[in-house]
Formats: C-alpha cells, sequence, structure tokens
C-alpha cells in the first residue's frame, strides 16, 4: 500500500501548533490520576493546554463529509477495503500477520483511554521512541491488543503486585482509563491478520511544546502511586461533592408556571452538587415536561436548558445508576456534581409544560470560586428529534455546534426505538459513528466506529451497566428496541477547543424504523459570549413518544422465525389466572397477563410444522416483583442460555420486556404440550414467543 498522509496527520498539522507551555507542573501518572476524580478542573481552560485525538480502526474511505464514502462502515470486521490504521509496515503475505502502525504522535501527552470490541494479534506500544531509522526502542507493552485498550489497569496493577480491583474504577466495560504520560512521542504498532477483529479507539492528549512530562514506568509508577490509585478508585466509585451546607430547595410545580431560586448573595462562586426531586403521576411525563433552565450572570439565554430527568442523563422516567458527575437514586432524587462556576449570581429555573400539577424538593450545594480569564460557565443543552425514519440512510445528528473557547465534557442519549425485530441484530439503531472536528476541522480529529463504541461498550448489548464514565441505564427492550439510554462523560479525555466545535453521531439503523425518536444533551464548557446551535424547546420537544403497536418481524437474529402469541396457544392457566391487560412495552401494547402462583400451571399447545432441532424464546415482562418459572416441553423442561431451568422474570427496578433464549432442543412435528410451571409467586407479562426449527 502506498505510504500516504492519514486522517489524523492531516489533522495534526492542519490545526495551529498551541506555543509554549507556562505552567511549570511536571505531568506525571499521579497528577493523571487525580485529575480523574477532579471535575472542577473541567471548569477552568486546562494548564497546562492540550489537544485530544482518536486514533481508531474507522473506515478509510471516509474523509469529508461531501466526499463519497463518508458514511463508510469497514471500521473493524476485517476484510476492509483499506486497512484501518495509519501506516501498513509490513504487508502480510503466505498466511502471516502483517505489521501496521496504530498511532503515532510527536512531543509531550499522555494515553488517556482505550477501548477495543475485541481486537486479537499483538499491540506494542513505545514511549519516547527513538528518532526515525533507529528502531522503536524497548516497548512498555507487548502483548494481546485487547489487553491492553480495555484491560491495562488490571494487568498493570497485577504486575506491579498490587491488589487492586480495577474494574469499575478504571476498567469501564470495553474500555480503560489507566493514564500513561510520554514526555517526547508515542509510538504503537500492530501485529495481526486483517481478516481477524481488530475494532480499536486510542485517545490522546497531545500537550503544548515544552510541556514537562514524566513518562510511565511500569516497574515504578503504579507502586510509587498506590494510595493514589485507591483514592481515585473510591473516588470514581463513590463520588461526593465535598463538605459544606446545602441549601434546600422546595416548591409547587403548577401547571403552566414556573419555579426559580438564586442564593441570597451576590458574587464569584461555583454550585457544586444540584439534588432534585420531581413528584407527579405519570412521573416519565413530569420529568420530560418539566424543563430545567440554569443561568448564570444574568444571562437571558440559559446556559443549561434540559427536561428535567434528561439533564440527569437518565431519562426517559427514573432509571437509577452512579457515575462521577451524576447519580439518579432509586427514590426519584437525581444529583449532578459537575462544577458550575459563576462571577456574579446564578439562577435555577423549572417551568412546567405539562398539564399534571407536580412538586420539586432537593438542595443545591455552593462553595466559593476564584473568578478569572480561565473560568468557564457550565453548558448542557437538550434537542430531540421525534418521529424520524431511520434505516432509510445514515444521516449525521448534530449534538453541538458551537463557537467559542471551551470544552467539551460527554453527552447522552435517549432513544425510543420502535422496531418490531426481537434481536439487536435485526433491530440495532446505532450503527452510526461519532465525528468531532475541533476549531474549524474538515476532517474530524476524533473519528469512532459505532454508537456503542463510543458510550464504551460494544456490539450493541442490551444489558444494563453504570461506570464512573459512561452507563446504560435504560433498555426497556426486547434486545435495543424500545426505550434506550446511553451515557458517556469525558474528564481526562476531555476535548479542548479555542475556536469551535461541531459534535454530530451518525444515526444508521439496520432496518428501516419509522417513527424513532432520538434525544440527546451535550455537556460542555466555554468561556463567556460563546454561542451555539441550541434553539429554545418547546413543549411540542418535551414529550415522551409512546411506542406504537408493531408486529414483530422475521428479520436480524430472528431470521426465520414464526411468532406466537399465548392467546393463540390455547391457554390454559391451572391454580391461577390468565388476563388480557394493558402494557405499553409489549407488541400488541397489551400482554397476556398470567397471575402466577407457586405450583400453578399455564398449559399452551405449540404447533410445530416439521421435525427438527427446536430454538424457542420468550419475550415476556420482567418486573421488580415478576414470578419464576419454568418451562416444559412435552413434559421435559427446558434449559436457559445460562443451563438454568429455573428463569426469574424480574428487574431491580423498572419494567423491561426481554427475551429469555432456551437451549435448541430436538423435536417431531406435530403438537406440542408447552407449560409454564410457577417456581416463585408473581406476575408473568407473555407478549409472545418466537421459534425457528433447522
Amino acid at each position: 500500500m502506498p505510504s500516504k498522509t492519514t486522517l489524523l496527520l492531516a489533522t495534526l498539522l492542519a490545526v495551529p501548533l498551541l506555543g509554549i507551555a507556562q505552567d511549570a507542573q511536571t505531568v506525571t501518572t499521579a497528577t493523571l490520576l487525580e485529575e480523574m476524580t477532579d471535575l472542577g478542573r473541567l471548569a477552568q481552560w486546562p494548564k497546562p493546554a492540550y489537544r485530544t485525538l482518536q486514533f481508531s480502526s474507522y473506515d478509510r474511505r471516509s474523509t469529508t463529509s461531501e466526499a463519497p464514502g463518508w458514511f463508510a462502515n469497514a471500521d473493524g470486521f476485517g476484510g476492509e477495503p483499506i486497512p484501518g490504521f495509519l501506516k501498513v509496515l509490513r504487508p502480510p503475505a503466505g498466511g502471516q500477520a502483517g505489521l501496521f502502525l496504530v498511532a503515532e504522535a510527536e512531543g509531550p501527552g499522555a494515553i488517556v483511554r482505550g477501548w477495543s470490541a475485541g481486537m486479537a494479534g499483538i499491540l506494542r506500544v513505545y514511549l519516547d521512541p527513538p528518532a526515525a531509522g533507529s528502531g522503536d526502542g524497548q516497548p512498555v507493552w507487548q502483548g494481546p491488543a485487547y489487553e491492553f485498550l480495555a484491560r491495562r489497569s488490571g494487568q498493570y496493577c497485577g504486575q506491579a503486585g498490587l491488589k487492586l480491583d480495577a474494574k469499575n474504577a478504571f476498567s469501564q466495560e470495553d474500555a480503560d482509563y489507566l493514564p500513561i504520560p510520554f514526555a517526547r512521542g508515542l509510538r504503537v504498532t500492530w501485529e495481526g491478520k486483517l481478516n481477524e477483529l481488530h475494532f480499536y479507539h486510542l485517545q490522546v492528549r497531545l500537550y503544548q511544546k515544552g510541556t514537562a512530562v514524566r513518562t510511565f514506568n511500569p516497574a515504578t509508577d503504579l507502586r510509587d502511586a498506590q494510595e493514589l490509585l485507591k483514592t481515585a478508585a473510591t473516588r470514581l466509585t463513590q463520588p461526593e461533592a465535598g463538605a459544606g451546607e446545602r441549601l434546600p430547595l422546595e416548591g409547587a410545580l403548577e401547571p403552566g408556571r414556573a419555579w426559580s431560586w438564586s442564593p441570597p448573595a451576590k458574587g464569584p462562586g461555583a454550585v457544586r452538587e444540584l439534588k432534585l426531586r420531581l413528584q407527579g403521576e405519570p412521573l416519565d411525563t413530569v420529568l420530560r415536561g418539566c424543563l430545567l433552565r440554569i443561568s448564570f450572570d444574568g444571562s437571558q439565554r440559559p446556559q443549561v436548558e434540559a427536561p428535567v430527568g434528561d439533564f440527569f442523563a437518565s431519562g426517559p422516567g427514573v432509571n437509577p445508576f452512579s457515575s462521577l458527575p451524576f447519580t439518579v437514586e432509586p427514590g426519584g432524587a437525581m444529583v449532578c456534581r459537575f462544577v458550575m462556576p459563576y462571577e456574579k449570581s446564578v439562577r435555577i429555573e423549572v417551568l412546567n409544560h405539562t398539564l399534571i400539577p407536580a412538586r420539586l424538593t432537593g438542595s443545591v450545594f455552593l462553595s466559593p470560586w476564584a473568578w478569572d480569564e480561565s473560568s468557564l460557565y457550565f453548558r448542557a443543552k437538550w434537542r430531540a428529534d421525534h418521529d424520524l425514519l431511520a434505516g432509510a440512510g445514515a444521516i449525521d445528528l448534530p449534538y453541538l455546534l458551537a463557537i467559542g473557547k471551551g470544552v467539551f465534557a460527554g453527552c447522552a442519549a435517549m432513544i425510543m426505538n420502535p422496531t418490531g425485530v426481537p434481536t439487536a441484530g435485526g433491530n440495532w439503531w446505532g450503527e452510526g459513528d461519532e465525528k468531532i472536528l475541533v476549531d474549524g476541522e474538515l476532517r474530524p480529529s476524533t473519528f469512532g466506529t459505532g454508537s456503542e463504541d463510543y458510550f464504551n461498550y460494544s456490539w450493541s448489548r442490551p444489558d444494563l451497566f453504570d461506570h464512573p464514565y459512561c452507563g446504560q441505564p435504560l433498555d426497556s427492550g426486547p434486545d435495543t428496541a424500545g426505550y434506550v439510554s446511553n451515557h458517556r462523560f469525558q474528564v481526562t479525555d476531555a476535548i479542548p477547543f479555542e475556536r469551535s466545535l461541531a459534535v454530530c453521531l451518525e444515526l444508521w439503523a439496520h432496518n428501516r424504523t419509522p417513527g424513532l425518536s432520538y434525544a440527546r444533551i451535550a455537556y460542555h464548557y466555554a468561556r463567556p459570549g460563546a454561542i451555539d446551535d441550541h434553539r429554545g424547546l418547546m413543549p411540542a420537544d418535551l414529550v415522551v413518544p409512546p411506542l406504537p403497536r408493531r408486529e414483530p418481524k422475521a428479520l436480524g437474529g430472528a431470521t426465520g422465525a414464526r411468532f406466537l402469541y399465548a392467546d393463540q396457544m390455547q391457554p390454559e392457566a391451572v391454580g391461577s389466572r390468565l388476563e388480557s391487560a394493558p402494557e405499553r412495552l409489549a407488541t400488541r401494547l397489551k400482554t397476556d397477563l398470567w397471575h402466577a402462583e407457586k405450583g400453578g400451571r399455564l398449559k399452551l399447545t405449540l404447533p410445530l410444522e416439521k421435525a427438527g432441532r427446536l430454538g424457542l424464546h420468550l419475550v415476556a415482562i420482567h418486573r421488580p416483583e415478576g414470578a419464576t418459572v419454568r418451562l416444559l416441553l412435552d413434559g421435559q423442561p427446558l434449559a436457559a442460555a445460562d443451563g438454568k431451568t429455573e428463569i426469574p422474570l424480574r428487574t431491580r427496578h423498572v419494567p423491561r420486556d426481554l427475551n429469555v433464549h432456551f437451549k435448541p432442543v430436538p423435536v417431531a412435528a406435530g403438537s406440542r404440550s408447552l407449560v409454564l410451571e410457577c417456581v416463585e409467586p408473581g406476575p408473568v407479562g407473555l407478549d409472545y414467543f418466537w421459534i425457528k426449527t433447522e
């Protein structure tokens, strides 16, 4: 392959250098560990200043938005038309692995995030490599690529003899945030086969020329900083805003009316913690329909404008999770720890755009702040596009377009995906990539490989998770259908911009899906006078679009499936009661609700057209109080995918419409007996069965 300037290197050359560093502090592994939990640093222009870049396996046919290939999607599956690397160093030949350049940077910097969906092969990471032509030197890592990108904190802590559980603190889903500083440069190579998986992100800070950085030493840095490691792990997983007085917030939110609050004292300060709880029924409607607006220093254009629930990255509804900047508690209290400084004043306002009387309680924690030319206002702007036609071609959905000087600190997405396909393969909404352009770039310095990859997980998984910097607190199902909420907060991997910022995620669905709703919020900081593309929110925006009635579709992972509802299978409830009940998550907006008593049985008839191996799947409503059941086919218990025969139809918090997959079994054609047996009592909301016989 001919040598050529890559997208990322072109970006580096196109952006002016930031000048000579003025801050004398040496950047070390220890200082970067401290930054991981210091949300206050985001509220100031970074010192020493840096740029954030992302090296990734994005499709190299993507160049600029008006050129062919902008939405190309060969980005790590294998067999890409153009290898997804900076350079081919040694082409693969004779069945042997090739050697590829993953990342290269000159000057002081730090690796601040890695991610992979499963990268085979050998990764070699060289810090401060020798001059060109004299070899790469000794690698600080030589080993499995995935282990460095997604699990290096555990690997390095183990090598240093430290008993530190890095999972959830530094390693978060398929990403790892252990910082790796370097003084003079970085070079990363990959030796592997192009037909194997090689999805990767490597996020790097590049500091100003002259910034003092002490290069990472795996033999000593973590051992010397073990107390800092423990402290960082604790603060990441058990975050606090600090000690101080919380001022109470309380008020009635009458329909069409506003409630507001300002502190009694004027002058510089900062909101260190904002805690809100709304009460009203239905709560989902209240949390989306009550608009939070926060204005600093008398701005007539609030720096924060978002529905109360969605501001806390949990919407729609209350979906508990814990992260460094936000916590949503099961009882409905929502806490924000993003630091919000101001020079003279702050005003918090909530407007009730619903027809429902509501009540607000909470508190605000203020602290002193030395306002100066480096101070930044916190900004959070929410927007929604309802009734989109997904799957009719990829489009770029803007999260934020800003002009000014500031720092991007992350975002959250709230999706209503009304597909009838029951599996993530076929109903996935997020095949598209993130694209972040800084300071007038025409080619993104951050170009990703998929929406779930940006949010730190992979393969469109429907499981719920929460970590200090990322989470999926809501996925109502089945799989990635229904209501979904994802978030990622960028702290050490924050993206500074001096003149402008554009953040987009592609909307790219597996199949044509009309009526999809895509809401999102971007969190950033900016100097006074910055502007963005946010338009004021209208009441028509502030709705939770209901899931429509939809037909199950035999596409994706369900290709070739037949679908059966319980009321079509000659149901007979023994020792229990069966009825039809409304259910907003179910495909028909109702379920066959079985009030299961212990020992009760629900008998069904399963018609099979041919003999073979039967793959049977149950889509059912799971609830906190749901039953535990056993499923018997012709009197024999069926084992779920995990091997268990007792199936708890339960969730920790809110109801979900989920698949239960059973292991295939041999069957004869004809009418077969299918029985649900109650092991632990509770409601069982049956949506439908889907079957495949091979």
